[in-house]
């Protein structure tokens, strides 16, 4: 259980491997980091769990996605100014004893989550 984010890049079809993202805690518009990490070559943080069953908390969080960072890491040529830099989700969890799984689909142009499994 807890909490886990895997990202994949739509325009290379693979793993978004190399890209910085940082989980928040939300209360209203306070937002207070968490831990920041760089996706490991599966597209996931490579210390594992973001929160593990027994630290996950009822409450709401965001999760920022470096997109363009990553795009232009991987020479991907990006207009002045990009369409997408930064992705944010801000997301709830109401039930601290179930997985919150945060995939994050994304192209230079384009961007899909949902609640995973």
């Amino acid at each position: 259980m807890g909490l886990s984010t895997h990202v994949l890049d739509t325009m290379h079809g693979s793993p978004a491997a190399g890209m910085p993202v940082a989980l928040y805690t939300t209360a209203g518009d306070l937002a207070t980091l968490v831990k920041s990490f760089v996706l490991n070559p599966d597209g996931r943080n490579p210390d594992g769990p973001l929160y593990d069953a027994s630290s996950l908390k009822v409450g709401t969080y965001r999760l920022v996605f470096d997109v363009a960072a990553y795009f232009r890491s991987k020479d991907v040529a990006l207009p002045e100014p990009n369409f997408l830099n930064k992705v944010s989700v801000d997301f709830g969890v109401a039930l601290a004893d179930q997985h919150y799984h945060v995939p994050l689909l994304v192209s230079p142009w384009s961007y899909s989550t949902y609640r995973g499994s």
